[in-house]
């Protein structure tokens, strides 16, 4: 057996206790469980003709539990009849003791109905002896392959409340971990805070985090989408009304501002403020004061305002569509949201915590296909996390077994559209820049190419696209391109 037809890296069942930084590193290991010394002696030469992989052997039933509870091993491959503890209560020992390995069973003529019974109570797959060599073979690569996807959603899940988790916001990027620095450190002040990032990267997630950490904690969160209301109900909305202030103003309202007294307000799409209610705004940013509309009483509140935008202030400023001063009130502290596309290392995270979220109560929580992981992480994103969160929510609900496959998904992301029309030209950057992205673009799809054709082989990878291995190492990281996602599906 070659050591390319066993060859998918990251293998683990204990794998947040075993892991090293963010990447699983679990020695590869396969138990065998034959009381047939001269079968047992057999299949571990077979086996071990593959150096990557550990194998190890044992007679009986006990003696393989021990070993399983002292290691963590990848696949467990088994004979049906056993002395003692025969292979049906072995599996079931197995699955009490919650060791997360794939069971494979080999099993004669005459059990074979037992064998599909061990499949149901929880084995992989079982094998007809006398073994049958090649079929061994597809069996084993097929099992480590779904074995390290099953490890890695694991260890992604128990990541998702410790390392990669701040307030409910998920990510393993470097700059998204300096922006939780930040909003650690900003959190326990009361300076004006400014976000910005495109529609859906979680402005309002961050937000919350920012009140969550914050003294005001206790206190409400209000929000307001300033898009979303026409000046004169935008004015009522923020700072309330008087009884009769207009026709239908029946009764004194208090307004969002009043509400969020000792707590913080969260002013969403805040370069859609008309600029009537920009002066205003900027009043009461700097005096925390104002009156009803048609009032007369001047109202003080404490409130901690954090405002939000999927466009460029300052741009707006430039172009004489918003206040200059306003602008400088509310970009005390600013926080730049990236989109998803430029930090593709979140996609399996989110993706991960995605299916919890989406799977039916009582349901076994569904799989990603590594083809399925592969689209997911090639695409784009215009939506950002709001977009993958429908895509996966679509994806839970249509996929038929515990498998998501390609055509699970929307179309646009399954058969995206050709690399000539990826690319819209506009006039809103200068053109350096514009064609440094198209050719970075073109570069990232060219190195994907290359390491789907070589299934992820670095080396053969570099010499498709006539590069140096240290060259194409150096490109990988730079777009974030993981070989793994690219082995043979």
């Amino acid at each position: 057996m070659t050591t390319a037809l066993l060859n998918p890296e990251r293998l683990s069942n204990h794998a947040q206790a075993e892991a090293r930084s963010d990447t699983i590193s679990i020695p590869r290991r396969i138990l065998i469980v034959e009381d047939e010394d001269d079968d047992r002696r057999h299949l571990h030469s077979l086996l071990a003709a593959d150096r990557d992989i550990q194998i190890e052997s044992t007679s009986n039933a006990r003696d393989a539990l021990s070993l399983l509870d002292e290691k963590a091993y990848s696949i467990v491959l088994t004979d049906l009849r056993l002395p003692g503890l025969d292979g049906m209560e072995f599996i079931q020992e197995i699955q009490r003791a919650g060791h997360a390995v794939t069971i494979i069973i080999m099993t004669g003529d005459s059990t074979i109905q037992e064998a599909v019974k061990a499949i149901r109570n929880g084995a992989y797959d079982f094998l007809l002896k006398p073994i049958d060599l090649d079929y061994l073979k597809l069996v084993i690569r097929r099992a480590l392959r779904e074995r390290e996807l099953q490890d890695q959603v694991r260890y992604l899940r128990a990541q998702l409340q410790s390392t990669y988790s701040f307030q409910n916001i998920l990510s393993k990027n470097p700059h998204m971990h300096s922006l939780f620095e930040l909003i650690s450190n900003v959190a326990y002040s009361n300076t004006t805070v400014l976000i910005e990032g495109e529609t859906g990267t979680g402005k309002e997630q961050v937000a919350r985090a920012i009140h969550t950490t914050s003294p005001r904690s206790s206190k409400a969160l209000v929000a307001v989408n300033c898009a979303a209301l026409p000046e004169g109900l935008l004015e009522s909305e923020l700072f309330g009304h008087e009884k009769g202030a207009f026709t239908s103003a029946v009764g004194q309202r208090r307004g969002r501002f009043e509400v969020a007294n000792g707590g913080t307000l969260f002013l969403d799409e805040v370069g859609d403020v008309p600029a009537g209610m920009q002066a205003k705004l900027l009043r009461v940013l700097q005096e925390r004061r104002f009156e009803r509309v048609g009032g007369t009483e001047t109202i003080e509140v404490d409130v901690r305002v954090i405002a939000a935008t999927n466009r460029s202030l300052q741009k707006l400023v430039n172009e004489g569509k918003f206040r200059q001063d306003l602008y400088y009130r509310l970009n005390v502290v600013k926080i730049d949201l990236p989109p998803l596309r430029d930090r593709s290392e979140d996609i399996p995270l989110l993706v991960t915590h995605f299916i919890e979220r989406y799977t039916r109560p009582g349901e076994t929580l569904k799989q990603i296909s590594p083809r399925v992981m592969e689209m997911l992480i090639n695409y784009r994103w215009p939506g950002n996390i709001r977009q993958l969160e429908n895509t996966i929510e679509r994806a839970c609900i249509t996929a038929r077994g515990q498998l998501i496959l390609p055509e699970n998904l929307p179309a646009e992301i399954a058969s995206p559209p050709s690399a000539a029309s990826q690319y819209e030209i506009t006039l809103d950057r200068p053109l350096p820049q514009v064609v440094r992205d198209i050719v970075a673009g073109i570069e990232e799809q060219y190195l994907r190419q290359a390491l789907k054709k070589t299934q992820g082989n670095v080396s053969r990878g570099a010499r498709v696209c006539g590069l140096s291995r240290r060259c194409m190492t150096a490109k990988m990281s730079e777009y974030k391109l993981d070989k793994a996602v690219f082995k043979e599906v």
